[in-house]
């Protein structure tokens, strides 16, 4: 499995109220969820955000509640991965649950920036920066990881094994 896309990078603490405003939370369909995704802290993202498109941030991205409606905005606002330096441990097993990939590699946080083009290896957990040509050893997902990825979330998979 592979990702690719254009950078939006963000910095320390990237909580969830800002990932998606509570104000919008009345709803739990991820196209309109999809709509208001990171507005309050990227006014433009959902205008300039493609399919396939990656997300990278410093550390404690997905801080702050603990809802699942913040990946799920991000999973249907086309990004194809968040990298970050670390992530609160709730975001990550929410993303995980949903399908969202994420991998935490501080040095690829570091030496990524805005508007890069990347591309992620989840099989071996490697980010090339395309833009600068530099590579990153991220975590490689375990192959069940990798599998509720596929299946787009967890209920998917499970419902594939019966």
């Amino acid at each position: 499995m592979q990702a690719q896309g254009k950078v939006f990078k963000y910095g320390d603490n990237v909580d969830t109220d800002v990932i998606i405003p509570a104000r919008y939370l009345n709803s739990s369909d991820p196209a309109e969820l999809a709509t208001h995704c990171m507005e309050d802290i990227d006014k433009d993202f959902v205008k300039k955000v493609n399919k396939g498109d990656i997300i990278v941030a410093d550390k404690n991205f997905g801080c702050g509640s603990s809802r699942e409606h913040a990946p799920i905005a991000i999973k249907a606002a086309g990004v194809s991965c968040v990298i970050a330096e670390t992530f609160a441990r709730i975001f990550y097993r929410n993303a995980i649950n949903i399908g969202l990939p994420i991998i935490e590699c501080p040095a690829a946080s570091k030496g990524i920036e805005d508007g890069d083009e990347v591309k992620v290896d989840f099989d071996s957990g490697m980010i090339y920066n395309l833009t600068k040509g530099t590579e990153f050893k991220g975590q490689a997902f375990p192959e069940f990881m990798q599998k509720i990825i596929k299946a787009e979330g967890l209920v998917n998979y499970i419902n594939s094994k019966q």
